[in-house]
C-alpha cells in the first residue's frame, strides 16, 4: 500500500494519496472578496492540488462545500462551481452552513477524486 502526504506540517497536510485515492484538506481563500471570486480562487487551488497528485477535476468522486452563510451565498457559489465543472463530470456533493475558521473566509471546500 502506497500512501503519500503531500505539504504537511504539525497539524495537517493539504493532500494524502492512498493507492488510486486522493484527498484534499479544506482548501480556503486567501482573498476577502465576495463568494464568487472566494470560491474560484479554492477551486484553483484545488486543481493545483490536483494537478501535483495525478489527477484532475474530472476525476472528483465527492465533493463537501461549507459556506459561511448559505442562505445569501448558495446560488452565487452554484454558478462559479457549475461554471468550474466538466459537462457530465459532476461528482457527489454535500453543502452545508458552517462557522468557519475565520470570518472573512464565505467558502472551504474539501474533495475525494481518484488518479487519472
Amino acid at each position: 500500500m502506497t500512501l503519500h502526504r503531500i505539504n504537511s506540517n504539525e497539524r495537517l497536510s493539504a493532500a494524502v494519496t492512498f493507492e488510486a485515492l486522493v484527498f484534499l484538506s479544506g482548501q480556503v481563500p486567501t482573498q476577502t472578496v465576495d463568494i464568487a471570486a472566494q470560491t474560484a480562487e479554492v477551486l484553483g487551488k484545488i486543481d493545483a492540488l490536483l494537478a501535483e497528485t495525478g489527477s484532475d477535476k474530472d476525476h472528483i468522486l465527492n465533493a463537501t462545500i461549507y459556506l459561511q452563510n448559505i442562505q445569501r451565498d448558495f446560488a452565487a457559489m452554484n454558478t462559479v462551481w457549475s461554471a468550474w465543472l466538466s459537462a457530465g463530470k459532476a461528482p457527489t456533493r454535500t453543502t452545508l452552513q458552517a462557522e468557519l475558521a475565520r470570518p472573512q473566509v464565505l467558502v472551504e471546500i474539501s474533495v475525494i477524486a481518484a488518479r487519472r
